[in-house]
């Protein structure tokens, strides 16, 4: 398999770029998820204390779907916020996700993948100078180049969290 971060034939150079680090990033989710039961989707942990699989592939859907819409420019309808929100729950920890199995969640987010590149397929490389507000309180500013870029450093990141919880749970089904 070649890496490679070419972009798509209906997007302009750099968007193409941003879009395909998003993209290689959701399918190495996917690989990184395939074959889990739903007691490691569910799992927290050793000690039931750290965010389970299913939290964090819907905290990455959550935000990323986020950012499609501050792309598009249009506030994220109510529906969508109802469906897979909130960002945090009321302790500000990410909400509790259990039962709900990888391949839901991974078609949720694969939607979301979608919705971005035809979204991404109507940006210029100029567009992505256009900065937007984010944040909980909306109180941070960004380019959408670097929104584009957080969606798929930020799945990267909890990518990392994922790949713990797997061989913490490897490690409990040996003992």
């Amino acid at each position: 398999m070649l890496h490679d971060l070419q972009g798509q034939a209906k997007m302009s150079p750099v968007v193409g770029m941003l879009y395909s680090a998003v993209r290689e990033n959701s399918q190495r989710l996917q690989t990184i998820t395939e074959g889990m039961s739903q007691e490691e989707v569910d799992y927290k942990g050793p000690d039931h204390n750290f965010n389970s699989t299913a939290q964090l592939i819907k905290h990455i859907l959550y935000v990323d779907l986020n950012w499609v819409y501050r792309i598009k420019g249009i506030p994220l309808p109510q529906s969508l916020r109802e469906q897979y929100g909130p960002m945090l729950d009321e302790n500000n920890n990410l909400p509790m996700v259990s039962g709900v199995s990888r391949d839901t969640l991974i078609s949720q987010y694969e939607g979301v993948i979608t919705d971005l590149k035809e979204t991404c397929e109507q940006l210029t490389d100029a567009d992505l100078d256009c900065v937007v507000t984010f944040g909980h309180d909306h109180e941070k500013q960004a380019t959408l180049r670097w929104g584009i870029w957080h969606m798929a450093d930020h799945n990267r990141y909890h990518q990392a969290h994922i790949n713990q919880l797997r061989k913490w749970f490897k490690g409990k089904e040996l003992k």
